[in-house]
Order: structure tokens, then C-alpha cells, then sequence
């Protein structure tokens, strides 16, 4: 996937999901198995050439504090009850986040991260969607869209919709309700590009902020992100 930012260098080449986790192998195995994807080197798990999505799991002792602000939502398929048991099985358990009474399921990895099954099903792999919590999803999907590329396909009253093509999966989503940060964001976006230096002077143009971090940056609602794929370790 090559979504452009126009023309000239700063070309998104991935978009990945840091996760950090306390046993970056174990996590990623889990995750692994529940997407049907390979697990590699370095904490990166795949669908392999030409997804649009990777998630890269990194090392970090600090505890969860509170619902993340980014979150996956995968495809129940044709029988959700059943893709939930199999989530069961693998290691997720069952989250109550004030929910309520909604179609979709609420389970947690092995170390706590959220993440729902939406009813319904989809050919195109097991992972619908990634979520993140906006105040302002107009002002955030305005920003996403220039960072990745990705074009956006609905705006309504739960937010905005972010595809890398039309109808193809998965999909950004930027919609409230925004959770509370509680310090670093444990779940986060990184950008891989052709030229990094120039995607950076896009999105600061765009609305991004600087940290003290290297290659650590923040969109225009405080949630970081990395330009360039984080190391596991």
C-alpha cells in the first residue's frame, strides 16, 4: 500500500498499531492467531505483502490505566457466537466497558487491551476496522486523512470513516466518546514512508505536534504516533 500525500517525497508506505506489552512474544502470538496473520521479527504481525495494516508490539512494564484510546474491532463472521468462542479459546476474556446493550461483542486481549467483534461478515479478513477516540472527529479525520493518504468515506454523528479505497477494509474510524489519557497512549499509530523528513514537515504543517521523544509525535488531540517502525525491545 503506497497512499500519497501528494506530490514529492513523504510518501505513507504502512500504517502500523504499536502495542506495548509486557511480553511482546506471547501478545503477539495472540493477536497473531486471532487475525489469521504471520508473526514476525522485530514484534510485527501481518497479513503480509500488499495489507494495508500491521501491528508492531514493543516492550514496556508500565501498567493499564484506564480504556486505551485506540482499539481494533474485528469481523464476526457469519456466526458470531462462535468467532467469540474461538477468542475465548485463545486467551481474550469477556470486558465490560459501560457498553450496554449493543450487537457487538467487548472482549480484552491477554493484557487487558480491548477490542470488539462486530456481528456480520467479511471476506476480506478478520480485522473491520481501527478505532480511535476523537473529541472532534472532523478536525482528527481532516488530520488522518493527510497523514496516511486514506480517503474519507462517511462523516455522521459517531464520527468519520477512513479508507485506504473505497469499501476496502480495514477502515479508520475517529469518533467519540474520547476516553481520558492517562500518560502515553499504550496503543498508538506509526507511519512508515519513503522519505521520512518530508512526511514529518507535512504533518507539522498539518497539525502534528513535536514530544522530547525522537520520531515521537502528536496529532492535534494530544494522541502520539511515531514516524517510522518502533523497535520491539
Amino acid at each position: 500500500m503506497r497512499a500519497g500525500l501528494g506530490l514529492g517525497g513523504g510518501v505513507v508506505e504502512r500504517l502500523a498499531v504499536v502495542v506495548e506489552a509486557r511480553d511482546v512474544a506471547g501478545l503477539g502470538h495472540f493477536w497473531a492467531e486471532a487475525l489469521g496473520w504471520r508473526q514476525g521479527k522485530g514484534g510485527v504481525v501481518g497479513p503480509g505483502e500488499g495489507g494495508a495494516v500491521e501491528l508492531v508490539f514493543v516492550a514496556s512494564g508500565r501498567r493499564k490505566s484506564g480504556k486505551n484510546r485506540l482499539h481494533l474491532d474485528l469481523t464476526g463472521g457469519d456466526d458470531q457466537a462462535a468467532e467469540v468462542g474461538r477468542l475465548l479459546a485463545l486467551g481474550a476474556r469477556r470486558a465490560d466497558i459501560g457498553q450496554g446493550d449493543v450487537p457487538w461483542e467487548v472482549l480484552a486481549d491477554p493484557e487487558g487491551n480491548e477490542f470488539c467483534v462486530l456481528p456480520g461478515a467479511d471476506a476480506a479478513g478478520r480485522l473491520a476496522q481501527v478505532c480511535q477516540d476523537a473529541a472532534d472527529p472532523a478536525l482528527q479525520g481532516a488530520f488522518w486523512a493527510a497523514a496516511t493518504g486514506w480517503q474519507i468515506t462517511e462523516e455522521a454523528a459517531w464520527g468519520v470513516r477512513l479508507a485506504a479505497a473505497p469499501g476496502t477494509a480495514p477502515s479508520l474510524v475517529m469518533g467519540p466518546p474520547a476516553t481520558a489519557r492517562h500518560g502515553v497512549n499504550r496503543l498508538r499509530f506509526a507511519l512508515t514512508a519513503d522519505d521520512l523528513s518530508a512526511l514529518e514537515g507535512k504533518l507539522i504543517t498539518a497539525g502534528a505536534g513535536r514530544t522530547a521523544a525522537p520520531h515521537l509525535f502528536t496529532d492535534p488531540e494530544g494522541n502520539e504516533f511515531h514516524l517510522g517502525r518502533p523497535r520491539a525491545t
